[in-house]
């Protein structure tokens, strides 16, 4: 009998035009863990307010991005194939997208024809959130909840705290010369605060202060996507000998007028600039394949207004993407879960 593996990343609209970037903006904002107020007011503000005032200008991103299809996608199919040719004729290697498609519903049904004798979840966000990482499996767990025979499951929540994702992003900066760069970026995606404070209160009795009780991982904090975006910074910083006060970790992506996870990308960018900071490195150790938010966030929108400060040059580090490194890294959590 095989073993199913199941991808699942976030999603992308099904081409770079306003409606199907609208289609998509929907199903993503609307989701009650991603924007986590009464449902209600989630209703009106996402589908009166942010979807139509979002939508266009989404699409014209798109537009500058896509190739022959969404980047985030096409990363993913070439994942999922090289996966499935490291695991062998054993596993089924399947990509399910949260939103849109390929959808995880029909992934889903591959396997349930396919009568699996263990399925291995893998929602490809290295850094536990719950808009994220818990909307995805919870998703999964709908759709499965009315099969009639269930598989083993294993569910891998969280991968920030492997030493094998950190040699990823180690050996990705390694393509440029370190000492060219005056400052180092670590822009993550960023989330609303009150979100890391219901999950610090549902897990840790309240936890989290947003300061210093990020400085080390320990079972309070292990699943706070702030406190392990600085560990991941932390540990590839340390393999890359960046001293401390050549590096700042930041937060990118807010939406909304509501207190985010600071400090903010955008904000940072013009201070360092404003300091005489004339080359930045950037990394997005929150992403495992370059998509909307890297190439065009990032590389494009923030390295414009660096310039517009009197910056230089910021230089974005490619995400993980399909290289090589990254498969064998998924090959080992997919081994070492099929025992």
């Amino acid at each position: 009998m095989k073993t199913g593996v199941l991808l699942i990343n976030i999603g992308t609209p099904d081409s770079p035009s306003t409606g199907d970037v609208r289609k998509y903006l929907r199903e993503f904002l609307n989701d009650p863990r991603v924007i986590d107020i009464l449902w209600l007011s989630r209703f009106l503000l996402v589908n009166l307010l942010i979807v139509p005032l979002r939508a266009p200008k989404s699409a014209g991103l798109y537009q500058k991005i896509w190739t022959k299809g969404s980047p985030v996608l096409l990363h993913g199919i070439a994942v999922k194939e090289k996966l499935q040719t490291e695991l062998g004729s054993d596993y089924i290697v399947e990509l399910g997208m949260r939103y849109q498609n390929p959808s995880i519903k029909i992934a889903l049904e591959n396997f349930r024809k396919a009568c699996l004798e263990k399925l291995i979840i893998i929602p490809l966000y290295p850094q536990y959130a719950s808009s994220s990482t818990g909307s995805s499996i919870e998703n999964v767990m709908k759709t499965i909840r009315s099969w009639e025979v269930m598989p083993a499951i294993n569910v891998i929540s969280k991968f920030y705290d492997r030493p094998d994702f950190i040699d990823c992003w180690v050996e990705a900066a390694k393509k440029y010369n370190l000492n060219e760069y005056d400052h180092f970026l670590f822009s993550y995606h960023g989330l609303p605060e009150r979100q890391i404070k219901k999950a610090s209160i549902h897990y840790s009795n309240d936890y989290c202060q947003f300061g210093n009780c990020c400085s080390t991982i320990n079972k309070n904090n292990q699943y706070c996507y702030r406190a392990a975006a600085y560990e991941t910074t932390r540990q590839i910083v340390k393999k890359l000998n960046i001293p401390e006060e050549k590096y700042t970790v930041s937060f990118q992506s807010r939406l909304g007028r509501t207190p985010w996870i600071k400090p903010y990308s955008d904000h940072v960018i013009v201070e360092k600039a404003k300091q005489g900071i004339k080359k930045i490195l950037a990394f997005s150790p929150a992403f495992v394949a370059d998509c909307l938010e890297t190439v065009y966030e990032v590389g494009i929108e923030y390295n414009e207004l660096f310039q517009k400060n009197g910056g230089e040059k910021i230089q974005l580090v490619e995400s993980l993407n399909s290289n090589q490194k990254w498969i064998f890294l998924l090959k080992s959590i997919v081994t070492e879960n099929s025992i």
